[in-house]
């Protein structure tokens, strides 16, 4: 990364990496969801890869607004 970004630039990316992992985990939970009956071991990996996803937008959100995971709150 060569670019320069200012406090802004980067909470923005960060949002938009928090988005796309939002999206990624929802997408994901829904393949493990219709695979379960025809295919288990297709579905069990959906799961890992929603769980992946998961902890990423947990550690994002921390980053947004942190402490709010332990008071319930988001944003």
């Amino acid at each position: 990364m060569t670019d320069v970004v200012d406090a802004d630039e980067l909470l923005r990316r960060i949002r938009r990496g928090r988005d796309c992992a939002g999206e990624e985990e929802r997408a994901w939970r829904e393949r493990a969801q219709g695979l379960t009956a025809t295919d288990p071991e297709g579905a069990r990996e959906a799961a890992v890869r929603a769980e992946t996803y998961a902890a990423v937008l947990r550690v994002l959100d921390e980053i947004v607004n942190p402490g709010a995971a332990a008071s319930g709150t988001t944003e």
